[in-house]
């Protein structure tokens, strides 16, 4: 559906994006995670065509985008971090309009209404928009998206000012949405991300550090010589008897959780598997032992370990490794980047990527 091809982006000597390259198939839901600044909006930007690239190529669903920016616009349909609405329009307006000004050819009466019922607006459809919340808002930028069912949704914080209902609501209807789009998700709401994303791209100063599931990057990350323990016995002897074990480089006390069980992070040689090692040293120890499970990491983990500048980890996976566009990833450098927005339909501003207004329902 998308391939992107050593894609730059740079403003005089600023580079914000540096030669990014990965492919999204049809139907697959797409995490886009990085720190403010990091490059997210812009990429997405170039993606939907609002911006051009000094270099690289952008393919959706066969179309360059800018040798062909009207038949790759054709197939995306992008809710930006600030929703594109006309404040002094109804619902029924902005989407009439907007339904005319994507040349949609569907019926147009029985589409709206679809759109409506599937975002949960059809109760503020004659409503003018300046009047409604800010979550409201939020939802009718969705449907404007979802206008002309393209093949293809870039979302750019679509839960931002949803109550914790609409948050699910909205969380639900994308994965239903990944069953017939191809779905880039930009959120900094990590649960979220984790909850709804088939995969993760992570990118940090405009370089791709990540591209993989959640589950994978954890095991790299955590590695499976790092293990969980809860154990029943006595504290002290359960450390000793942990300790003692040929291969056995740490062993973390974390406290007891039940009466008279205590749980343990134990880290071992990463060439040997300590499983065995350990149930045989506990059974001996009449320690018996409750449960032991790889130390997995969440995806907040995940992204402060991918970002965090002293560390500067690369766990892009192998088949993005072997993507022949991907080779520069590693070699340019970067530092703040002016993040552009689309604020209506027609027209381009340049906003700064966590700007958030509350809105009121009057």
């Amino acid at each position: 559906m998308i391939e992107v091809k050593d894609l730059v982006k740079q403003y005089g000597d600023k580079l914000a994006v540096d030669h990014i390259s990965f492919s999204v198939q049809d139907g697959e839901i797409l995490g886009f995670l990085g720190p403010n600044g990091a490059g997210k909006t812009t990429t997405m930007n170039i993606i939907t065509g609002y911006l051009s690239s000094t270099a690289g190529t952008v393919t959706v669903d066969g179309c360059e985008i800018l040798e062909d920016p009207m038949g790759a616009k054709k197939k995306i349909g992008y809710l930006p971090e600030q929703p594109p609405l006309y404040l002094d329009m109804t619902v029924k307006a902005y989407l009439d309009f907007v339904f005319d000004l994507k040349k949609v050819t569907l019926p147009k009466a029985a589409h709206i209404k679809e759109v409506c019922n599937l975002v949960k607006i059809s109760n503020v459809y004659n409503r003018v928009i300046k009047n409604l919340s800010k979550g409201y808002r939020q939802r009718v930028g969705l449907a404007q998206a979802l206008l002309g069912n393209p093949p293809l949704l870039i979302l750019d914080e679509p839960t931002v000012g949803l109550d914790p209902k609409q948050i699910i609501e909205i969380r639900n209807l994308i994965k239903s949405l990944g069953k017939r789009h191809t779905v880039i998700l930009s959120s900094h709401v990590l649960p979220e991300v984790q909850a709804t994303c088939d995969r993760i791209i992570v990118i940090n100063k405009g370089k791709l550090v990540a591209d993989d599931t959640t589950e994978n990057l954890s095991k790299s990350l955590s590695g499976e010589h790092r293990l969980v323990a809860r154990i029943e016995g006595k504290e002290q002897a359960i450390y000793s008897t942990l300790k003692s074990i040929d291969g056995m480089l740490a062993v973390t006390k974390m406290g007891e959780k039940e009466p008279g069980v205590y749980e343990f992070i134990i880290e071992a040689d990463p060439d040997m598997d300590i499983r065995r090692p350990v149930f045989r040293a506990l059974a001996k120890a009449d320690c018996p032992l409750l449960m032991m499970h790889n130390a997995e990491l969440t995806l907040e983990d995940i992204f402060l370990q991918l970002t965090d500048d002293k560390a500067q980890p690369n766990l892009l996976s192998k088949k993005a490794k072997a993507a022949p566009a991907s080779k520069g990833a590693d070699n340019k450098k970067e530092s703040s980047e002016p993040e552009s927005k689309a604020d209506a339909p027609e027209k381009e501003k340049g906003e700064a990527e966590a700007n958030d207004e509350d809105g009121g329902e009057n």
